[in-house]
């Protein structure tokens, strides 16, 4: 999967001078970091917020799930955005937002400001990731834009993968209040990326006539909010069932809006007719499965070995590592290998180990051995990832002409961020359910300690860890059924 809608690669010469192509790929390099590293290490740092400002696990949902409403909603506009006011200044204003959000949310005294702050990091991300590839592809020519890209590709793994590990150090060190530092030392790597682009860009061409789908992204926003808050509100018992289902449907309602819209807009950000092709749905349906799955287990697998088997957050932080380590080594070979026999096997394949790694790790969780069971576990799951991630992007650009890549990627990139909204809004309502039936002393949104509270919360892990293995071994059935052709070949259509 790619990092977003990037524009169209079409590189101009009077946007850098090639002497500046390297300060501007730093900059792409540091807005990536900031965007990719984020989710992983508020996930290391959940357990010391909750119990910093005393937030319950409905309000952790939301802590997570704010920044993924407004980046999941909003990330197909922001080349629209950037098209029409300049794609460097739409960047720059990004990673402007994203750092001053950032600010709020380390100095945040509550967990309703918290929520808030991260509701506008997410706005300011959907500004900046896509602007990543697509500075590349206005400041690099083709000839040198694969080695550009691939350097780009490197660093993004690379930081992805040390992030939680730096995170982990600092909460392990610093004690619980550190994990506001993990906000604020975005000011300064945001603050570099801005100085660098500064400098090093010329000319930032605009066009005030480009349309920008702001009626599609409101009604996304509304509509992916309201589900969102039915499914957690569910869980918290604030709304009661049968407001949870009222405000179920009123989302249902503002998406099935969404698709009217869509379907009736000049310049929609989501073409509906981009869905006509099988293969097209196959990835995306494959991908929300999948990315449902794994969002699942990155989000309740740290408060889980964090707040009740006893790990500390350096430990926890090791989880993180296979995912990144193993795409990096091995997601270059897995896409020579979709080129050579069709994605749908090698997807198929991966996602099917991927199910093999949660389902160990659902066997495994009543020992609470992380080191021995956890950690392998999650090091299967990571291979099968490296083996999807390029292959799936594959898939999505095969099934459709050259002129609809960016747009295609850009939705792909929009649904793997929806799965995850959805997955963690969701599955805590199942976690609670578990987590009652299994005995625990009071809700599960509390951390009350004890023996009971430790079997019951791991009980409702290990249930979450058996529907994200059942969840990738959907995905793979998908892209094995949908996938079958090579890229590039009969799957387009």
């Amino acid at each position: 999967m790619t990092d977003a809608a990037a524009a169209p690669p079409v590189h101009d010469p009077g946007f850098c001078a090639a002497r500046h192509r390297p300060f501007i790929l730093a900059a792409a390099i540091l807005a990536s970091a900031l965007g990719l590293i984020d989710g992983s290490v508020v996930a290391i740092a959940m357990p010391a917020i909750r119990g910093s400002l005393d937030a319950g696990l409905v309000e952790a949902q939301w802590i997570v799930n704010a920044y993924m409403l407004t980046l999941s909603a909003l990330i197909l506009t922001g080349g629209a955005v950037a098209d029409r006011f300049g794609l460097a200044r739409v960047f720059g204003g990004g990673i402007a937002l994203f750092v001053v959000a950032s600010l709020a949310c380390a100095a945040a005294p509550t967990p309703e400001v918290l929520i808030a702050a991260r509701a506008v990091q997410g706005a300011g991300a959907a500004l900046m990731v896509p602007g990543s590839l697509a500075l590349i592809s206005r400041a690099y020519p083709r000839a040198e834009r694969g080695r550009a890209i691939g350097t780009w590709a490197a660093a993004s793994a690379l930081t992805t993968a040390l992030g939680p590990v730096v995170g982990g150090v600092a909460l392990t060190a610093g004690g619980p209040e550190m994990w506001r530092w993990i906000f604020a030392v975005n000011l300064p790597l945001g603050a570099l990326a801005l100085w660098l682009l500064w400098r090093h860009v010329g000319r930032d061409p605009a066009d005030p006539r480009a349309p920008v789908d702001l009626l599609g992204a409101g009604t996304a926003t509304l509509g992916l909010g309201l589900i969102a808050v039915a499914l957690t509100g569910a869980e918290a018992g604030h709304a009661g069932p049968q407001g949870a289902l009222a405000l179920g449907a009123a989302g249902a309602a503002v998406l099935a809006l969404f698709v009217v819209v869509e379907a009736r807009s000049a310049h929609p950000m989501l073409p509906l007719s981009l869905f006509r092709n099988r293969a097209f749905v196959a990835a995306n349906a494959a991908t929300f499965a999948l990315y449902f799955a794994l969002s699942t287990v990155l989000f309740f697998l740290p408060m889980t070995a964090i707040g009740v088997w006893g790990v500390s957050e350096i430990a926890a932080s090791a989880a993180f590592a296979p995912l990144s380590v193993f795409i990096f080594l091995f997601s270059a070979r897995a896409g020579r290998w979709a080129d050579r026999i069709g994605p749908g096997p090698v997807i198929a394949c991966g996602a099917a180990l991927v199910a093999v790694g949660y389902a160990a790790l659902a066997l495994t969780a009543p020992f609470q051995a992380f080191w021995t069971a956890t950690l392998p576990a999650m090091a299967v799951a990571g291979l099968g990832m490296a083996a999807v991630v390029a292959p799936l992007s594959a898939a999505v650009m095969g099934a459709v002409s050259d002129d609809a890549t960016a747009i295609a990627s850009g939705v792909n990139n929009a649904l793997s961020r929806t799965a995850g909204l959805v997955a963690v809004a969701a599955m805590g309502s199942v976690a609670a359910g578990v987590y009652a039936a299994a005995g625990g002393p009071e809700s599960f949104a509390a951390d009350t300690g004890g023996p009971a509270h430790a079997a019951a919360t791991t009980a409702a892990f290990a249930v979450l860890a058996w529907g994200a293995a059942g969840l990738a071994g959907l995905s793979a059935v998908l892209a094995y059924a949908g996938l079958a052709a090579p890229a590039g070949g009969s799957a387009k259509r």
